[in-house]
């Protein structure tokens, strides 16, 4: 269920890095592939800001979400972007909802599926 959100990319770039990002960060996650999402946000820039990367998910230990965000800084600056801002928006299961419910009503096959 992860969501990977980039601003201020060229699509080709970030379709360049999806396949590695996707396939590590759900062996750091433990997770299946399938759920990771990644998508390319077009935004227009009123002040200065940075090229980012928002990770929306739920909440891990902290030393996953350190390996995440190397792993995802390490792929960026591969492509010659050294100074990317990364950051997390952590979700509660509790308060994401899918077919009107909190994941945390769900049953337990349904929310894998997230």
């Amino acid at each position: 269920m992860p969501f990977v959100r980039f601003t201020g990319f060229e699509k080709t770039v970030v379709e360049t890095v999806a396949p590695a990002i996707i396939e590590e960060l759900a062996a750091i996650a433990n997770i299946p592939q399938e759920i990771v999402k990644i998508e390319l946000l077009h935004v227009e820039k009123i002040t200065n800001s940075p090229q980012s990367v928002e990770i929306f998910m739920f909440p891990r230990e902290q030393e996953k979400h350190d390996a995440i965000a190397k792993m995802i800084d390490g792929h960026l600056q591969n492509q010659g972007f050294t100074r990317t801002h990364i950051f997390y928006v952590l979700l509660q299961p509790s308060l994401y909802y899918k077919e009107g419910l909190p994941l945390n009503e769900i049953p337990r096959k349904t929310v894998q599926e997230a």
